[in-house]
């Protein structure tokens, strides 16, 4: 087990050799930092932080590509043995995708059209989440502040995913009228129970203790303790061999001083049998939408919220969230990104994304104007219109395994 010392963020970044910097720009202003950690056995760790702190750190093309470039030259160099990826600042890991770009595409698009960059974007980031889950190395996502959305999509695959009291993670795409994407339909179909498809139709935020109780999550750590974690990092020794060294960095968080015992409850915990009775495994939209509903009249605060969220969110998104996670539930990992990817695509044509983006993000009234007739069937034709190829030849995502 690794004797761990006190320093902080700073002290650990200061001892790190930096090995990556963007041609004739400051490497402090690139919207993702890439660095080394040289370590006592010669091997090094790569640490890469997205670095938008403005935006809560949500991603764009720029940082995805950028991103994914950096982890596929670190999984070829044999001196690289692990990398760790968090956020700049205080508040988040990841918000979640630029979507306030992706409506701006659509918008110059024009109806019924499909915005090349969000084509692009969808491609690139879906094939960066699955890169993650496959990565052939140790991959540890520092997970404090908020992760939604995209973010969750980066966490979601990595081997050791850490979380802090001050995390807030949340799928709220029915907000802006898309669906849990990024692998949603594969690690959200996977949770206990029917608390997948409530997360997915109410968007309800959770906390570090839900992260863990769901398995989203493999550690709690307390957020003061991030650059001891780096510094642990660096003083350990790694033998190069993805098992043990996997091994190595379970010893280095379990030396971390324990951060459960202050973690709020999980709410997913406490209301599991509840959600369980108000989502049938079979149930269609119509059956389920008016128990949802119920809710926002409770006098319990977080199932109060999760009401209030699905009946003020995208039917559409409704839909097409529990369709996707029944007809996905046997498919692969990549099987799953390949159809979200034209399930988001399909979303950039219909109008529910840009309107609740415009409601949420650009406008801010708060009031989007949904397209309604889905919730009182089963919405099938309507799901299938959503998800039809929009390509030509080969899927974009064909060559996922």
């Amino acid at each position: 087990m690794t004797q761990l010392k006190e320093v902080s963020k700073n002290d650990a970044a200061s001892d790190a050799e930096s090995d990556v910097k963007r041609g004739g720009e400051d490497a402090t202003s690139a919207p993702v930092l890439f660095r080394t950690l040289v370590t006592a056995s010669g091997h090094r760790f790569g640490h890469a932080t997205l670095n938008a702190p403005a935006s809560l750190n949500a991603l764009t093309l720029e940082m995805v590509d950028l991103l994914h470039a950096q982890l596929i030259a670190w999984a070829e160099d044999p001196n690289v043995v692990g990398v760790v990826l968090d956020g700049a600042g205080e508040k988040a890991l990841c918000a979640g995708g630029d979507v306030v770009g992706l409506y701006r595409a659509m918008r110059a698009a024009g109806a019924g059209k499909v915005p090349r960059e969000a084509a692009e974007f969808f491609e690139r980031e879906y094939r960066l989440d699955h890169f993650i889950h496959r990565y052939p190395k140790p991959f540890l996502v520092w997970g404090h502040g908020i992760v939604m959305g995209g973010g969750i999509g980066l966490m979601a695959g990595a081997s050791h995913r850490v979380v802090t009291p001050r995390s807030r993670l949340a799928m709220p795409e029915i907000t802006l009228g898309l669906y849990p994407d990024v692998g949603g339909s594969w690690f959200l179909s996977r949770l206990p129970g029917r608390t997948g498809l409530f997360l997915a139709l109410t968007g309800a935020p959770l906390n570090a203790a839900d992260a863990l109780w769901a398995g989203l999550a493999d550690r709690a750590a307390r957020a003061e303790d991030h650059g001891v974690l780096l510094n642990a990092i660096a003083a350990a020794k790694w033998q190069g061999e993805h098992a043990a060294d996997a091994e190595q960095l379970d010893d280095v968080l379990r030396a971390l001083p324990r951060a459960e015992l202050s973690l709020a409850p999980s709410q997913l915990a406490v209301h599991r049998e509840r959600i369980d009775a108000l989502i049938g495994p079979h149930d269609s939209l119509a059956t389920i939408a008016p128990r949802l509903r119920s809710l926002a009249c409770e006098s319990d605060a977080w199932l109060a919220t999760a009401g209030a969220a699905f009946q003020k969110g995208s039917p559409t998104s409704a839909v097409l969230a529990i369709a996707l996670q029944r007809r996905l539930r046997h498919a692969s990992l990549a099987e799953v990104f390949r159809l979200e990817y034209q399930a988001s695509v399909g979303c950039c044509v219909h109008p529910d994304f840009a309107e609740g983006v415009r409601a949420l993000l650009v406008d801010k009234d708060k009031n989007p104007r949904w397209q309604g007739g889905v919730v009182d069937g089963h919405g099938d034709a309507h799901v299938d219109q959503l998800l039809k190829p929009r390509f030509e030849g080969e899927h974009p995502l064909a060559d996922l395994r």
